[in-house]
């Protein structure tokens, strides 16, 4: 539907990574404790640098506990310093699970205020983007990270650079 397209592709509420005016939107859903998100890592930053008409936008859906709720807001909470894409590459870089003390560790090494980054965590649009990545996640039928939307197709699971290009090429050509 179209209400279900708009919050998927423009909701202000959505962090919007690669080129803000790009012809074709690639959505992803992840969590910072997801090993096959830390690995698609290199596929999107591969994508994005390739391809300088996509736009990405992140949905953060923290499914794996505790530690992948707490990254997810304060990755959240960084756009408030301007930091949430350098953090969030931080983060997916990270070795280890990502807690409380891991991600605090990072937040301080890009520079983030670590007091501000905590109050701001606590935000109602940090709740809300979270709880409307798990409704939008319900709706598409996505039972885990990573998951892509590609304009009209989904593409769950872990995908390599090459089939994110053609399922940007293919969107491109159906416009």
């Amino acid at each position: 539907s179209n209400a279900n397209r708009d919050s998927l592709f423009n909701d202000p509420n959505a962090p919007v990574l690669g080129n803000p005016e790009g012809d074709v939107t690639v959505v992803e859903f992840f969590d910072y404790n997801c090993p096959y998100c830390r690995r698609a890592m290199a596929e999107v930053q591969g994508l994005v640098d390739a391809d300088p008409n996509v736009r990405l936008v992140y949905r953060e859906w923290p499914i794996l506990g505790e530690g992948s709720d707490f990254a997810a807001r304060a990755a959240l909470a960084a756009r408030q310093q301007g930091k949430y894409e350098a953090f969030h590459w931080a983060l997916m870089g990270m070795s280890g699970k990502a807690n409380e003390t891991g991600v605090l560790r990072i937040a301080r090494e890009v520079g983030l205020d670590t007091e501000q980054l905590q109050r701001d965590m606590e935000a109602p649009e940090v709740t809300a983007h979270i709880a409307q990545s798990m409704a939008l996640a319900q709706k598409l039928g996505f039972n885990g990270t990573p998951s892509f939307v590609v304009e009209d197709a989904l593409v769950p699971g872990f995908v390599e650079q090459s089939q994110l290009q053609d399922a940007v090429d293919r969107a491109r050509k159906a416009a």
